[in-house]
């Protein structure tokens, strides 16, 4: 009797390991690959479950979602969401609420934790505080850095309670000092606390703006839980992952310093004739070289 228990455990145990191996895409030591609706948005607008299913087809895992209207994703309730993404594969890892304001936090956290997403992300500065020049289409911060940051506090006061992460997602104007000579971004980092905030890390625009990531995770390690993953091109434009300029596999070997529990490959626009759904294909199969599966 005792063997036949100890070889049911270790039976349990093999086939437990095997299902873990297979969630996280085959390699346990990385996180399963995910990418975010952001890139294929014209389509999910168009037909948000055919399109899903082509990401899925195409090997990705975990979901960022971005579109939430009227208590919806994609026109679909909560727990229709992710129901859909389960039949899929698909897991809601994360999903960027750039409208969220104190009158409509509460039921935009409660309608994000029934979808099943672990991540509230915040990608923009909250509450009138964003700004965006179509003729430059260049982004920026109006108000106080220090009233951007304590509206974050708040916030992960409420996802935290929740039991939601909430993170704040970049672009290059935070790395940038402002007219104070304050870095944007550091002074979030310095004034929030890590158990409540931490930061999804764009690298392209963090490449974009001239900083370096490796050395923010040496200043801040730990804290910047998602990557997003885009390539530059030559001209400066939105690529690929793997065919652009950025240095991944250099960024990748300082992931556990970095605190990356998850990458999600972004691509906001294509050039040149390239679809989305092109472009993240190529992303997919160039994660494998980088070493990101």
């Amino acid at each position: 009797m005792l063997k036949h228990s100890i070889s049911f455990v270790l039976s349990s145990c093999c086939l437990f390991a095997a299902l873990l191996v297979s969630s996280c895409g085959g390699d346990a030591g990385q996180p399963a690959p995910g990418a975010t609706l952001y890139t294929v948005r014209n389509l999910m607008d168009e037909d948000p479950k055919g399109t899903l299913k082509q990401v899925a087809d195409i090997g990705y895992v975990n979901i960022e979602g971005t579109n939430y209207a009227d208590g919806k994703f994609y026109g679909m309730e909560p727990e229709e969401f992710k129901s859909y993404l389960g039949e899929l594969g698909l897991q809601p890892l994360s999903v960027h609420q750039g409208g969220v304001t104190m009158e409509n936090a509460d039921q935009m956290i409660a309608d994000t934790k029934a979808a099943g997403f672990r991540y509230f992300v915040i990608p923009v500065p909250p509450m009138g505080h964003f700004t965006f020049d179509p003729e430059t289409r260049t982004l920026g911060m109006q108000g106080t850095i220090q009233e951007v940051t304590d509206i974050i506090n708040t916030l992960a006061e409420k996802c935290d309670a929740a039991g939601l992460e909430l993170l704040y997602h970049n672009h290059d104007f935070e790395f940038k000092p402002n007219e104070e000579g304050i870095v944007p971004i550091e002074y979030m980092l310095e004034n929030t606390d890590p158990d409540l905030v931490n930061f999804q890390m764009d690298l392209y625009w963090v490449t974009r703006a001239g900083a370096d990531p490796l050395a923010y995770f040496d200043k801040y390690p730990g804290r910047f839980k998602i990557w997003h993953v885009k390539d530059m091109d030559e001209q400066g434009r939105f690529a690929p992952v793997g065919t652009g300029t950025i240095d991944f596999a250099s960024i990748l070997a300082a992931k556990e310093k970095a605190g990356m529990e998850y990458y999600i490959v972004e691509q906001d626009m294509t050039f040149d004739g390239m679809e989305p759904l092109e472009a993240i294909t190529t992303s997919f199969k160039n994660l494998e070289e980088i070493g990101f599966r």
